[in-house]
C-alpha cells in the first residue's frame, strides 16, 4: 500500500494540479520528576500533513491530523485556492533524497529514571534544602516532502534533552537556576549538568549591590542566546527584508560590528541538522555577517521569489504550518580567551547568566532590555555574589561594535544556537537599590 503522502500526490495528480504535501510524525516521551519526586512518564504521539496547492495560478493551503480523509484535505486545500492569492513561486523540481536512520538508540525509562534520581541525589549532597526538579524528553521525528514536481525526501531526527533545575528558599529570598542539553545520536553529559547547576548556586551563594550606570557585562551562552538570538533571526529574515523591516535592509557590505564578530548558520552541525529545509530545497552554510561584515540574508520560496532571487534552504515549518524564512541554527564564532580570564579581567561589571523571558525588546532596532533572573557582580576579576533587582539594556548594533572579547569555546544552548561567552566594553545597567 502506499503511504499516506503519495496517496495525496495521487489525488492531486488526477484533478491535474499542482500540489505539495509535507508529512511528520512525531513521539515524545518525558520523564519528569517535580520538587525531588518522579511525577509522570507519558507518550505523546502525532502525525499530520500539511497541504499546497497551485489550482489556476492560485495558491490554496489546507492541513489536517486525520490522515483516514485524505480527499476531503485535497478538496480544503483547492477550495482555499479559489480564494487564495496568485502564486509567485513554483513548488521545487527533481530532487529525492531518503536519509539513513541512526543507530542510536537512548536510555529507556528505566535507566532515565536511575539517572534523575542520581541528579538529585547529588544536588542534595551540595545542599539538601534544594527543592529539585528534573525532565528528559526522547523525541524522535520523521519528515516526509513529495510534490507532483517530482519530489521525495524523507529525513529522520531523535533527540533526548536533559534539563536540571533546581527551587531554593531563603527567606524572602526565591533563587532558581537550570542546566539543560539537548544532544542528537548521543546521550547528554549528565555530570557536566550538575556540575553547571551546582556551580550557579555556588556562585550565588552570597549577595552584591551595584549601582545603575555603564558597566563591562559578560552574556553567558545561555544569555547570548535569549537576549540577541531572536533578533539575528528576524533581522536577517528575507521576509523583513523584503518588507523594508530590518535595519539591514540596504546595509549588505557594510560594516556593522567588531572585526571579531561572525554570525553564522550551520545546518550541518547541532541537533536541528539537515540536509534539505521543508520546501526541498538543499541547506548550506551562511556567513551572515563576516568579520563585521553584513554578508548575506536567507530565504524561503515564497520571500526569495518576491525578491527575484533563489530559496536559500531556510524554508521551515512549526508542525504542519505553511513554511517561512528560518534559521537551523544560529552560531557565533569564537574568541582566543578563556572563561576565566575573561572574568579574571574585569574591574567592575557584572555576568548575566539566565534573564526573564525574551525581555523588553524592539527587535527591528535591534534594542534589547532585559531583566536579571541569575546574574553576578565581579569586582577586581572575582565573582563576589549574585545581584538582584537589576536590568540590562543596549543596542545589539552598539553592543557589537564595543566587544570587549569572546570565550575561546562554543557551547550549545538547547538546539538553535552555538555561541560563546561575549563581554561587552560596556551596557547600561539599572538597579533597585
Amino acid at each position: 500500500m502506499k503511504d499516506q503522502i503519495e496517496q495525496v500526490i495521487d489525488l492531486a495528480n488526477k484533478k491535474g494540479i499542482v500540489a505539495e504535501a509535507y508529512y511528520v510524525a512525531s513521539k515524545d516521551t518525558p520523564i519528569e520528576f517535580a520538587n525531588n519526586r518522579l511525577k509522570s512518564l507519558e507518550t505523546k504521539a502525532t502525525e499530520g500533513i500539511a497541504l499546497r496547492v497551485i489550482a489556476d495560478n492560485k495558491l490554496g493551503f489546507a492541513s489536517s491530523t486525520d490522515l483516514t480523509r485524505l480527499a476531503d484535505l485535497v478538496d480544503a486545500a483547492v477550495a482555499t485556492a479559489e480564494i487564495g492569492d496568485p502564486v509567485e513561486f513554483d513548488f521545487t523540481r527533481d530532487v529525492n533524497y531518503v536519509e539513513d536512520k541512526s543507530d542510536y538508540q537512548p536510555d529507556n525509562t528505566e535507566k532515565l529514571v536511575g539517572v534523575g534520581e542520581d541528579l538529585i541525589s547529588k544536588v542534595h549532597q551540595y545542599n539538601p534544602d534544594i527543592l529539585v526538579d528534573v525532565s528528559f524528553h526522547t523525541r524522535s521525528a520523521q519528515v516526509k516532502l513529495a510534490t507532483t514536481t517530482n519530489v521525495y525526501t524523507e529525513q529522520n531526527s531523535q533527540s533526548l534533552s536533559a534539563i536540571l533545575s533546581g527551587n531554593l528558599v531563603r527567606g524572602e529570598d526565591f533563587l532558581q537556576a537550570y542546566s539543560y542539553e539537548v544532544t542528537r545520536d548521543r546521550q547528554p553529559d549528565y555530570q557536566g549538568i550538575l556540575q553547571k547547576l551546582i556551580q550557579k548556586y555556588q556562585r550565588a551563594e552570597g549577595t552584591a549591590q551595584i549601582s545603575s550606570g555603564t558597566y563591562p557585562v559578560l552574556f553567558t551562552p545561555s544569555a547570548v542566546s535569549s537576549t540577541m538570538g531572536r533578533m539575528f533571526g528576524t533581522i536577517f529574515s528575507g521576509q523583513s527584508v523584503v518588507q523594508k523591516a530590518s535595519p539591514l535592509t540596504d546595509k549588505l557590505g557594510e560594516k556593522i560590528a567588531d572585526q571579531r564578530i561572525s554570525v553564522f548558520e550551520d545546518p550541518g552541525i547541532g541537533v536541528a541538522a539537515c540536509e534539505f529545509d521543508d520546501e526541498g530545497v538543499a541547506t548550506s552554510k551562511k556567513h551572515l555577517i563576516e568579520a563585521g561584515v553584513v554578508k548575506q540574508f536567507y530565504w524561503d520560496r515564497r520571500w526569495a521569489a518576491r525578491q527575484g532571487i533563489e530559496s536559500s534552504g531556510n524554508g521551515f515549518r512549526g508542525g504542519i504550518s505553511r513554511p517561512s524564512p528560518s534559521l537551523a541554527n544560529v552560531c557565533i564564532a569564537p574568541g582566543k580567551t578563556s572563561v576565566d580570564d575573561l572574568i579574571a579581567g574585569m574591574s567592575e561589571g557584572i555576568i548575566v547568566d539566565q534573564v526573564l523571558g525574551a525581555g523588553q525588546s524592539n527587535v527591528l532596532a535591534g534594542e534589547f532590555s532585559v531583566n536579571i533572573d541569575l546574574g553576578y557582580k565581579v569586582e577586581r576579576g572575582k565573582i563576589v555574589g549574585r545581584v538582584k533587582d537589576t536590568m540590562v539594556a543596549g543596542n545589539i548594533f552598539e553592543a557589537f561594535n564595543s566587544v570587549e572579547d569572546l570565550s575561546d569555546r562554543l557551547e550549545w544552548v538547547g538546539s538553535s544556537a552555538y555561541v560563546p561567552h561575549i563581554l561587552f566594553a560596556k551596557l547600561g545597567v539599572a538597579a533597585r537599590q
